[in-house]
């Protein structure tokens, strides 16, 4: 099917009016927080070369952006702390980040387009495996989402340019995991994530952010 507004066409069909796609980035990243971002697009101002946020250059990324926030009904981007993700784990942060943007969404939306999960929220929605190649809304909030987190990141190399957050931009890279080495996790790296937890805590793999034992 590829990345059109067939699954936004479909849900206005429905009667709904305020389509809201939703999708997050960093979620497979050793360090910060995982972002979200929520997308109402005009029908009526179309925007071109909205696509997976994976399948675009960065540079790509950057020119649709600014055109996504000015032509949408409504847009939002919202995180979710490190130690958040490492409290609730990674997926129900994504979650909640999902649910914060569409929290700040003004108009709200009466209808959700959601990568591949659903979310905590009393609006009508689909949960669209691959979402982000397939639906434009979702699509688009994957840009933003990409875009507002390599700009964290680019803040965060700066405090702490050692681990080269500017090219691998937080994820498992051998760069990165040979930055932990040398120097130990940050605060706000994800000490519930495997390689971040064996370097900063080696002699504690099994009880670290392990569930209680019922029978202690």
């Amino acid at each position: 099917m590829g990345c059109t507004t067939r699954l936004e066409r479909l849900a206005r069909a429905e009667g709904f009016c305020r389509v809201a796609g939703l999708d997050e980035a960093g979620r497979g990243c050793l360090f910060g927080p995982v972002f979200a971002a929520a997308v109402i697009l005009d029908p009526s101002l179309p925007i071109r070369g909205i696509n997976d946020s994976k399948q675009l250059t960065p540079e790509e990324r950057e020119e649709a952006a600014p055109l996504i926030r000015a032509r949408a009904v409504a847009w939002a981007v919202a995180q979710v702390a490190a130690a958040e993700i490492d409290r609730i784990n990674i997926l129900q942060a994504s979650r909640l980040a999902m649910k914060l943007a569409v929290d700040m969404l003004t108009p709200a939306p009466d209808f959700l387009l959601v990568d591949a999960v659903d979310v905590d929220l009393p609006f009508p929605q689909r949960a669209v495996i691959h979402g982000d190649a397939l639906s434009r809304s979702i699509a688009a909030a994957s840009i933003l989402a990409k875009v507002e987190r390599d700009h964290s990141m680019k803040e965060w190399d700066r405090l702490y340019p050692q681990y080269g957050f500017l090219f691998h931009k937080g994820y498992g890279t051998p760069q990165h995991l040979q930055a932990l080495i040398e120097y130990g996790p940050t605060p706000y790296h994800r000490f519930s994530f495997e390689p971040v937890r064996q370097i900063a805590f080696p002699s504690q793999q099994l009880s670290l952010f392990a569930e209680p034992d019922c029978d202690a």
